[in-house]
């Protein structure tokens, strides 16, 4: 069967600009981050548990730990490949970064920065829950261009080219797959995926409003199922465990772990919000530039009881008493 159409494989991996070369992996994961604490800081000035300022600390730090544990996690699965290439590690660049490891090292130290700031840890949750796969889903595009991590051969209309330079073996023959070869494109159904997520949290918090910080164990739990199937169409090295990737197992565990997590976490009630902000959210919408509006009477209709006519207005019984006066003359 003959391949209907494919996804080319990209001719660069940077963008040069003047003497400052971009790599596209890096600027992806930037550009995942950028749109993740957007998504985070308008979720807490919701809910009056902070501000941009706050989504923005919070974000630098644990931006920082995730990234550390994402490569430390990356090194110690695929230790092999840096057995006399120690200099490779800080190496991010060149790809590898392990989400497990971002997630177990990134999500603590953001919620000890956010309670930190005096955000309550469950709203911290809550909040960053849907901006986490919101990043993943940008970032994933790092490795279309980096041509790594792709599925199984396949001859779908969708199928991902790779050039020869990014060929790796077969696991099931042991050889090099042959040049021409197209592939499952994993990035893009990872991608996809953790778009679907966010969606899918968004409306579950706007729904039913899960409290605790339950909402963050539903997104392990959805990682966890979106991973394990990818991970099994991936033909990259990895070490087998039983009959399974390694990453297949840690994808079943966040699956548990994140069940357990929501289950325990729904049953504890959410801090009330902030007062301070929810007075100076309520005085942003007084009035127009800042002035307050005169508030209205309770019954707009028609005046009230102590309202006055209006000069040259005549009262009901001077009207009537004028309508009689007409028709004696008239008569």
């Amino acid at each position: 069967m003959s391949t209907l159409a494919t996804i080319p494989s990209p001719s660069f991996n940077s963008i040069d600009i003047g003497p400052l070369s971009l790599n596209i992996y890096g600027l992806a994961i930037a550009l995942g981050v950028v749109a993740a604490v957007w998504l985070f800081g308008r979720r807490l000035e919701q809910r009056h548990a902070g501000t941009a300022d706050d989504a923005s600390a919070i974000a630098i730090w644990a931006v920082l730990a995730g990234v550390v544990g994402a490569r430390l996690y990356h090194v110690a699965t695929d230790w092999d490949r840096f057995v006399g290439n120690y200099g490779d590690i800080p190496k991010l660049w060149t790809g590898g970064l392990g989400i497990p490891g971002g997630l177990l090292l990134g999500i603590p130290v953001g919620l000890y920065m956010a309670h930190r700031r005096g955000i309550p840890l469950s709203i911290a949750a809550t909040c960053a829950a849907p901006a986490i796969p919101l990043a993943q889903a940008i970032g994933r595009w790092g490795n279309y261009f980096n041509q790594e991590l792709y599925g199984r051969a396949t001859d779908l209309p969708w199928a991902l080219e790779i050039d020869a330079d990014h060929l790796v073996e077969n696991p099931a023959t042991g050889e090099m797959f042959a040049v021409g070869t197209t592939f499952h494109p994993t990035f893009l159904y990872e991608s996809l995926w953790s778009l679907a997520t966010v969606a899918v949290l968004l409306y579950i918090d706007r729904r039913w409003r899960p409290t605790g910080g339950s909402l963050m164990g539903l997104y392990l739990v959805a990682y966890g199922i979106g991973r394990f199937w990818v991970e099994g169409l991936r033909v990259d090295p990895a070490d087998d465990v039983g009959p399974f990737r390694w990453n297949q197992w840690v994808a079943l565990g966040m699956v548990v772990g994140g069940l357990a997590l929501f289950l325990i976490l729904r049953r504890h009630p959410d801090p009330p919000p902030n007062p301070a902000l929810v007075d100076a959210d309520d005085e942003s919408h007084d009035g127009v530039d800042g002035v307050e509006r005169d508030s209205e009477p309770d019954d707009a209709t028609g005046p009230t009881a102590t309202d006055e006519p209006s000069p040259g207005h005549d009262r009901p019984d001077d009207e009537h008493e004028a309508s009689e006066l007409d028709a004696d003359d008239a008569r």
